[in-house]
């Protein structure tokens, strides 16, 4: 009965009427790494469909999780600060394959000439393993410590928390470990599956970046349009 439970999940997992999945290029890893500027920047230089995971409120993603009882009712101080950093971290892990179910829906619905490029820290590579023919098909990036201190001060909407909390300092540093856990986590996974970690530490620009991410990708990309009167 297990077995057979574990069976029919890894055929609505794996489905793929239009064969989108087998071709998905996967960037997951941690917060304030550039995965969303890195896929932009190739889907605009080969021509990619980017898919960004971090904007599911827009698919309605929350409403599935309303629908099927899963959806998050604590309030602001329960989530962010009358916790712990672990327990925040193992929740949100504990959600992804949910949320990953919905993207997999979410992309099983594009028909798209070149690969779509999806994006975004719920993308774990003990789930996207079993869906692609090629482990060179993902890479996870990570920010270096440094990087992520850096990113915190100059980068508004890393170091901004918005909630309305009895302690916005704690709920604050328990983001930071939450995000911190989740991240070391991804290496971890993607380290035992055989997926390339690419550490960012900000002595690369954006475009530099995104070179290396492409040269990883490249058995899989399609060529760079010509240049006119290159």
């Amino acid at each position: 009965m297990i077995f057979a439970k574990y069976l029919v999940k890894l055929l609505v997992m794996t489905w793929d009427p239009f064969g989108t999945l087998r071709r998905v290029l996967w960037i997951g890893g941690g917060q304030w790494a550039g995965k969303s500027t890195v896929s932009n920047i190739l889907a605009h230089r080969h021509g990619l469909c980017a898919y960004h995971f971090d904007y599911p409120n827009v698919r309605g993603h929350e409403d599935r999780l309303a629908a099927r009882g899963l959806a998050d009712t604590r309030t602001p101080d329960e989530i962010w600060v009358r916790t712990t950093p672990a327990r925040m971290a193992a929740e949100v892990l504990a959600g992804f394959p949910t949320r990953f179910e919905y993207t997999l829906d979410d992309l099983r619905a594009l028909v798209s000439g070149p690969p779509v490029l999806a994006e975004g820290w719920g993308l774990r590579p003990e789930l996207v393993v079993p869906i692609v023919a090629d482990p060179r098909q993902m890479i996870v990036m990570v920010p270096t410590e440094d990087w992520r201190a850096h990113q915190l001060v100059h980068l508004d909407r890393a170091g901004a928390f918005t909630h309305d909390v009895e302690d916005p300092a704690r709920g604050q540093r328990n983001r930071i470990e939450r995000d911190r856990l989740i991240t070391a986590d991804a290496v971890d996974r993607a380290t035992a599956l055989g997926i390339r970690v690419l550490e960012v530490d900000g002595t690369r620009d954006a475009e530099r970046v995104a070179d290396l991410v492409a040269e990883h990708f490249a058995p899989f990309l399609p060529p760079l349009p010509a240049k006119i009167g290159g």
